[in-house]
């Protein structure tokens, strides 16, 4: 009795030790969500949105205001959480626009065709990877602007590490060059 007792008494301490899975279904696009990397509302940028769940973060996704940036950080090895599923605006959704993306049409990163490499450019004035469910709309999409499509895991490396060119330089240099002439005097 006394044995049957404690098997009993064990096995509802491990019950109660079970912990819920933490839910990783896509949260809705609201006016609360804030780039991870860029502290921006999200709804302030156009092109498609990302965002991961991270575990032991729950109902606490990091949005990102480019599906680039998402990508990116998938890839980097810095992260101090495992990154339980990552969800992107799918752009074949009916109603998907370039300047309203969706608040709800979320797909799956693994399961998205992306558009890599073409003229479209993200919230955040990077060039964007442009997601879709339906092959069929990333193949239309990428032949009016440029690009190709492909799986995730085919995504090449520089194609979200690479450093982007916002032709900040030629503006730097535009500023210093005026600065310099506010600061002459006059005869010089």
């Amino acid at each position: 009795m006394r044995i049957a007792l404690f098997a009993l008494g064990l096995l509802a301490l491990t019950a109660c030790k079970e912990e819920a899975a933490q839910d990783i279904a896509a949260l809705p696009l609201t006016e609360d969500a804030v780039g991870h990397y860029c502290q921006m509302n999200l709804l302030e940028h156009d092109g498609p949105k990302a965002q991961a769940h991270l575990g032991g973060l729950p109902g606490a996704p990091l949005f990102f205001s480019q599906v680039r940036d998402a990508v990116a950080y998938m890839r980097m090895p810095e992260q101090s959480h495992d990154i339980l599923a990552v969800w992107v605006s799918d752009m074949a959704a009916p109603g998907a626009r370039w300047d309203a993306p969706g608040a709800t049409n979320w797909i799956a990163a693994n399961d998205a065709i992306y558009v890599v490499g073409g003229t479209a450019v993200g919230g955040m004035g990077a060039p964007e990877i442009v997601p879709f469910s339906d092959p069929d709309s990333a193949t239309r999409f990428a032949a009016a602007n440029g690009g190709q499509a492909m799986r995730l895991d085919e995504i090449p490396d520089s194609a979200v590490l690479a450093p982007v060119d916002l032709g900040v330089a030629a503006e730097d240099a535009d500023f210093q060059a005026r600065l310099r002439a506010l600061t002459r005097k006059p005869g010089e």
